[in-house]
């Protein structure tokens, strides 16, 4: 075997490997409409490349919508309908001035609420969602009156 096939099939192999690590995730986006869209593709150009220490990575398919971080251990999409299990008595916290609503059924999922849009955010088990919500806040705010 010629030194200059071993080299090329070395770089082949080593394409081939990086193509299997690929950092795609699937992610459903949501449709926004009219304000909203315009508020959530204005909050896409704002979210940090990592957050709670992972890299910001791509998504399939592509969505100003959406965005995620890890292997989907962050994902944040943005635009969702008003949660159904939220009650108009409900009592939310805040979070370095973002209200987070937290279904009780789903504890790894918040949702902003009282603004332009609303975002969801699902968090694993792997991150702190005090440390995840509290670096998504200032984007939020800036972004989503």
């Amino acid at each position: 075997m010629s030194l200059r096939f071993a080299r090329w099939t070395g770089y082949a192999c080593a394409l081939l490997i990086l193509a299997g690590c690929s950092s795609t995730v699937r992610v459903d986006p949501p449709t926004p409409e009219g304000a909203t869209a315009a508020a959530c593709r204005t909050l896409g150009e704002r979210l940090p490349q990592r957050l709670d220490g992972v890299a910001r990575v791509e998504t399939t398919p592509a969505s100003p919508y959406v965005a995620v971080w890890g292997e989907a251990g962050i994902a944040l999409r943005c635009g969702v309908p008003r949660p159904a299990t939220m009650a108009a008595t409900d009592q939310v916290p805040e979070i370095d001035g973002v209200a987070w609503f937290s279904d009780p059924a789903r504890p790894l999922l918040f949702t902003s609420v009282g603004r332009e849009a609303y975002v969801e955010v699902t968090i694993s088990r792997q991150h702190t969602p005090e440390n995840v919500l509290v670096e998504l806040a200032a984007p939020i705010k800036a972004a989503l009156p």
